[in-house]
């Protein structure tokens, strides 16, 4: 059976979804349905990732389609949750590394989900790699599966090849770097051509098809031995693989070539083709045995070079030209990597499928802002023209100098404003709300303070670590990461410090009518008691001029309630962006969020914006009129000092009664925002919370890592074994490199049969001699000729028979297995007895040596290196 490579998942820890994006959840959207239903959704990806990752997988389709039906839902959620500020921290171990005795296999953590996305599509590559090397190749459909699963890992490590600095922004481990992954991926291609090499041979196709794409998959191979060989990055056991691989298919496109020429009557050429086929299967058979089977190859070229020998020496005496003369060989592809496009699963579905991405979560929270923006504009402009009136009004004495005609009782609007006051909870109200202010302000300001610490704790900590172990503290400054969080701190800082000023400003406000106030608060007869009477002005009823201000008030109050009615409607307006946004989103990539909010904005509020200014500009029409008919009524008023006095007071009433109401919505908005930003800021703590803890976490597991990398630092400088010290054996130079067969996943070989036992050395001759054994090649090692596409040589894997000991090593009796021998400075104490050379056919355990013959103990040549180790 073929041998093909495939490739090991890698290992993943535990992670914890669901208490995260709760968390975000339940911060982001109201209580309810469709809060509960995210919730479930979330639960439900906890368990896709646990089914995905957290077992061991069967090499089966189903077992893939549950990592593609995880990696598809990772695509889906990736743009709909923050997951730089929910710090969920995902760690992958090496699919390469084995770990060492004094610590585990190398491995990375990054709070990244496209790092997640990455190593999960390693292991849709690795997986489809596995469920395509166990497929039977005996029939049709396990060969369109096999090449099926590999043209998708190829795709798959190709994906990872193109994206994976870009979605890391860190230093990748050494298995999902660019170099291995796009070496994975011409593997796969590889043999993905050459199952169709086969299917195509199972066909009974045409031998020049065949030829061709056999070609192509010996140019496959060769492509990948290059890029293995040039980073080695790789398991050694690749390499050996790959080269052989190359040999086999481009033996395979040799012989079905040469079968097209026998129908061309090119005998010649048949023969030299057939004669560089049996160098390149001799090649694989010499070096790459242990890896590969070729014996069936070899026996078919075998035969078919024989009978053109014959057939050619009898019959036809054709030339047989030069391997170098002969037409290239075409190549046909018929593979290609399966491109990545989500879904990967044709069952999937997303489980946040009404969750709109963060993209659009956030273009429709400025858009929000926008509208709250110019809904305060307008309600601002409204508002600030009624105060304007009421100000104009109060210093004009208007109502209250018109119903004070009489000069001796209190006028009806001083008396609504009274009830109106008390009703509204007196100076108490106010007072009460003043009070609270300060603590609501103090409590906002120590949770921003303990977030802030918890920051700065941490980052003390982080930067102390950095100082100690410098370079190998390798993960990001807790300085760059807390950026945003202290910019939005910063904000948060300003905001409570403008509170404050504003704050101020109310108190200062208060404190100026407060006294006047608490007079609007008495009962009517003590209320009455305080202002000043004065002459009666009975003159002024009915005449022209007070029924012209009359009149002018009345269409004041008017425009002051079509001013309410007004301010309701802007608030009353509502619309909803998303489908806007998201197919904007959908067409072009991007939101241009404000584009599409400025042209909502001015379609609905365009009108009230219009209506907004006729109102102030009837406002400002009818004040002027009432100034000029005040005017006229001030003149015809009787004047004295009393009736001054009088007025003064009344105006102030009624003055402390716009102030009044005025100051009483402030406090309340103020407690309301201080409440408010509570619940902001605790939101805040929890996410300083959350990502320092996310910290200490990554914290924890690097500095375990490093402990483990300073115990498998070696103590002492490292220094070369003397050659004469090794008591391991090494196949002749040339000969197979001995192997596993199985390339990732090391399996046990059986034990092999001791070597014969060599002969007793020439000792005087054989150091003097070592250096020109080395340097001359047996004729029966004699490289190959020269051809147009030489195989590639994997590099030996042990040293060759030339360099081992001076002296006879003991191999034992058969069965006798031999145990590794130390360094022991004592062994020169004792004499070793002579073995006596067992030639061919002598019996299996050598008798003893005759006596008369002594074998003295081998002394040290001079050529050989110093006994003790140079350092």
């Amino acid at each position: 059976m073929a041998t093909f490579i495939s490739v090991p998942l890698k290992k993943t820890s535990e992670v914890d979804l669901l208490k995260p994006l709760s968390k975000f959840i339940t911060s982001a959207y109201p209580a309810g349905e469709e809060q509960a239903e995210y919730l479930r959704a979330v639960d439900e990806l906890n368990k896709l990732r646990k089914s995905a990752l957290g077992r061991p997988l069967d090499k089966h389709e189903s077992s893939l389609e549950i990592l593609l039906r995880y990696y598809d839902q990772l695509c889906a959620v990736e743009p709909k949750f923050p997951f730089p500020e929910l710090c969920l921290t995902f760690t992958w171990k090496d699919a390469f590394d084995k770990g060492s005795l004094f610590g585990g296999s190398v491995k990375l953590a990054l709070a990244s989900v496209g790092y997640e996305k990455t190593c999960v599509l390693f292991n849709i590559g690795a997986l489809a790699s596995q469920i395509a090397s166990e497929q039977n190749l005996d029939n049709d459909e396990g060969l369109k599966a096999s090449a099926k699963f590999y043209q998708m890992a190829s795709g798959a490590f190709a994906h990872i090849k193109d994206t994976v600095l870009s979605s890391l922004n860190h230093e990748p481990t050494m298995d999902i770097s660019p170099e291995t992954v796009g070496t994975l991926s011409q593997i796969m291609l590889s043999q993905a051509q050459e199952v169709f090499v086969l299917k195509a041979t199972a066909d009974k196709m045409k031998d020049a098809i065949i030829a061709k794409l056999a070609n192509q998959a010996a140019d496959f191979y060769g492509d990948a031995f290059k890029q293995c060989q040039l980073k080695e990055n790789l398991p050694k056991e690749v390499l050996p693989v790959l080269a052989a691989k190359h040999c086999m298919m481009q033996a395979n496109a040799e012989l079905h070539q040469s079968a097209v020429a026998n129908q061309k009557k090119r005998f010649g050429e048949e023969i030299a083709r057939l004669q560089h086929a049996t160098e390149l299967v001799k090649t694989v058979a010499s070096r790459y045995d242990e890896y590969v089977n070729i014996k069936d190859l070899s026996d078919k070229i075998s035969r078919a070079l024989t009978a053109a020998k014959k057939d050619n020496d009898f019959i036809y005496h054709d030339r047989v030209p030069e391997v170098k003369d002969l037409e290239h060989i075409g190549k046909a592809a018929l593979v290609k990597s399966t491109a990545i496009q989500v879904p990967l699963s044709q069952k999937f579905t997303d489980l946040f499928e009404k969750m709109v991405p963060m993209q659009v979560q956030q273009s429709l929270s400025i858009a929000s802002s926008r509208k709250a923006d110019l809904v305060n504009r307008l309600v601002g402009k409204l508002r600030e023209a009624t105060n304007l009136c009421n100000g104009v009004l109060a210093s004009l004495n208007l109502p209250a100098a018109l119903e004070d005609l009489s000069g001796d009782s209190v006028p009806q609007s001083i008396l609504e404003k009274s009830r109106a006051v008390v009703q509204q909870g007196g100076l108490h109200s106010i007072e009460q709300l003043i009070k609270d202010l300060p603590e609501l302000l103090q409590r906002n300001r120590e949770i921003l303070d303990e977030s802030l610490k918890m920051l700065d704790d941490e980052e003390t900590t982080d930067n102390e670590l950095r100082a100690k172990f410098s370079q190998r503290w390798n993960r990001t400054p807790s300085g760059d990461l807390y950026k945003p969080l202290r910019a939005e701190g910063s904000n948060f800082r300003n905001v409570l410090d403008k509170a404050v000023q504003a704050d101020q400003v109310v108190r200062e406000r208060y404190n100026t009518h407060c006294e006047m106030i608490a007079l609007l608060c008495k009962p009517e007869s003590e209320l009455c008691a305080a202002i000043p009477s004065a002459n009666p002005a009975n003159t002024l009823q009915g005449s022209e001029v007070v029924n012209v201000l009359k009149a002018q008030l009345q269409q004041l109050d008017e425009v002051k309630r079509n001013r309410e009615v007004l301010e309701e409607e802007i608030k009353a307006v509502t619309f909803d962006m998303t489908t806007k946004f998201l197919t904007a989103l959908a067409q072009d990539g991007a939101i241009n969020e404000e584009a599409l909010s400025t042209t909502e904005l001015d379609t609905r509020y365009g009108a009230h914006t219009q209506r907004v200014k006729q109102n102030l500009c009837a406002q400002d029409d009818l004040l002027a009129q009432v100034q000029t008919s005040h005017q006229e009524f001030a003149t015809l008023k009787q004047s004295n000092a009393e009736a001054n006095n009088r007025e003064e007071v009344l105006k102030k009433l009624a003055s402390a009664h716009d102030s009044y109401v005025e100051i009483s919505s402030n406090l309340k908005e103020g407690t309301k925002f201080y409440n408010d930003l509570t619940e902001i800021l605790l939101r805040f703590q929890n996410k300083c919370s959350d990502i320092v803890f996310a910290r200490k976490t990554e914290r924890d597991e690097l500095l375990k890592e490093l402990q483990q990398s300073i115990a498998r630092e070696p103590s002492a400088p490292s220094f070369n074994v003397p050659a004469y010290q090794s008591n391991t054996s090494s196949p002749a130079a040339g000969g197979p490199t001995p192997a596993p067969r199985t390339v990732f996943p090391l399996q046990p070989q059986a034990k092999a049969q001791p070597p014969a036992r060599p002969p007793p050395p020439n000792f005087t001759s054989q150091a003097a001699s070592s250096s020109t054994i080395n340097s001359q090649t047996p004729a029966s090692q004699a490289p190959p000729p020269a051809s147009s596409n030489p195989p590639p040589v994997a590099p030996p894997t042990g040293p060759s028979q030339a360099q081992g000991p001076p002296y006879p090593t003991y191999q034992g009796y058969p069965g006798f297995c031999q145990m590794p021998v130390a360094y022991n400075p004592y062994v020169y104490g004792y004499n070793m007895p002579f073995m006596a050379y067992q030639g061919q056919g002598q019996a299996g355990y050598p008798g003893a040596p005759p006596a008369q013959q002594p074998y003295p103990y081998p002394q040290q040549p001079p050529q050989q290196q110093p006994f003790y180790p140079q350092q």
